[in-house]
């Protein structure tokens, strides 16, 4: 479904810094105002988005400067952007690019172009000559543009954008840089059946009886997490648009998903207890959040509640899949992505899944996609990130 007003593209757009408590608010929860109705949306909690863009929680704002900006068509806000300057970013990739990120609006050009216009000057106000996005507000974070899959179930940390917005976002002057792919994997006996390591290999066992693995402790999580944040770290360091998670972004991310989290859903590989690849699956809060709104009334919240404490959960995304620097190019660091998903699958067996969503991908990281490919032969969801050079 297409968001359509007659004769709304001819009304002037006006896009405004967010300087008060009420255009935050506003900025917040301005998706499920403007794409409510449209085929395939689900509002995502305010609760979970305040996480993500409140100054006051989001910890990305300790290592970026941030500006927010709101469109209006009079006294409507009709689309949202951030311009980011992410310090961390700029010092690992040894260059000075900018960033735009939660970039939601109608799909009208007018206001996608206005918009990027407005994060751009700002940024070129800091000597930013290049600019990259989306994110939010962190490639740790929620990342791209949906292109593909908007008719397919939300997940957690995957953002929703109506079809069209790419379109609108390469006509204002932007190339694509990378995609990003989801793939549904079906937690059954065909899926099973697929994905056999070669030689039918077993951690702990045999050639690999140097190699055990190590479950979440909720009693071990903090240091659990410093080991888990330098490995991923190490793992992800150069791929593309990476940027190194800080300690405090992990302790944030931690105490968030604390809630959910089960000994079942980390796997961490030790090579003679030495860390070396870590595979993580979360839960997938829209299974009980998804018909809550995004501002659950109080019986709204009591439900919530029940269904959290029961884990009436049908589906989870692996968020997190790698391995150590010091394996990248040797048999045993291709095969511990394949064994970290068998072993993921083994201990779904004891949950209520009955499919995981294996993303982001990036599109030229061919390991990763021949890995999900041989299990599932499309991606479900595509997602985008774009780049462009401005004028000086």
């Amino acid at each position: 479904m297409q968001c359509e007003a007659p004769n709304s593209q001819s009304a002037e757009v006006d896009v405004r810094p967010v300087t008060t408590r009420g255009d935050l608010r506003r900025f917040i929860t301005l998706p499920r105002h403007i794409y409510k109705g449209m085929d395939g949306f689900v509002p995502p909690l305010d609760m979970e988005q305040r996480h993500l863009l409140n100054p006051k929680e989001a910890p990305v704002f300790r290592h970026a400067e941030i500006q927010y900006f709101l469109a209006w068509r009079g006294d409507r806000p009709v689309g949202r952007i951030a311009a980011i300057v992410d310090l961390k970013a700029i010092e690992h990739w040894q260059e000075v690019i900018g960033q735009f990120g939660a970039l939601d609006a109608l799909p009208e050009l007018p206001i996608v172009s206005a918009l990027l216009q407005a994060a751009e000057d700002w940024l070129k106000k800091r000597q930013i000559s290049k600019v990259r996005g989306p994110v939010t507000l962190s490639g740790n974070a929620e990342t791209g543009t949906m292109v593909e899959g908007q008719l397919s179930a939300p997940m957690i940390a995957i953002p929703w954008h109506p079809k069209g917005l790419d379109e609108l976002i390469r006509q204002s002057g932007y190339e694509k840089a990378q995609d990003l792919l989801s793939y549904r994997l079906e937690l059954d006996e065909n899926t099973e059946n697929k994905f056999k390591v070669p030689g039918n290999l077993r951690l702990g066992e045999g050639r690999l009886s140097s190699i055990t693995t190590r479950d979440l402790s909720k009693k071990e999580i903090t240091a659990q997490g410093e080991v888990l944040r330098k490995l991923y770290n190490d793992a992800w360091s150069h791929k593309y648009n990476f940027v190194p998670m800080q300690d405090y972004e992990m302790s944030a991310m931690i105490e968030q998903i604390k809630p959910l989290l089960r000994p079942e859903h980390y796997v961490q590989i030790d090579q003679n207890g030495e860390p070396v690849a870590m595979a993580m699956v979360l839960p997938n809060l829209y299974d009980i959040a998804g018909d809550l709104g995004g501002a659950p009334s109080p019986l709204g919240w009591m439900r919530l509640g029940y269904r959290l404490a029961t884990h009436k959960f049908r589906s989870a995304r692996v968020i997190l899949l790698g391995v150590s620097s010091k394996l990248r190019g040797t048999m045993l660091g291709s095969l511990l992505p394949s064994l970290a998903i068998v072993e993921l699958m083994r201990r779904g067996h004891t949950l209520p899944y009955k499919w995981v969503e294996l993303g982001w991908v990036l599109e030229n990281d061919t390991g990763m996609r021949n890995l999900a490919e041989s299990l599932v032969p499309h991606p479900h969801k595509t997602h985008r990130l774009y780049e462009k050079t401005l004028a000086s």
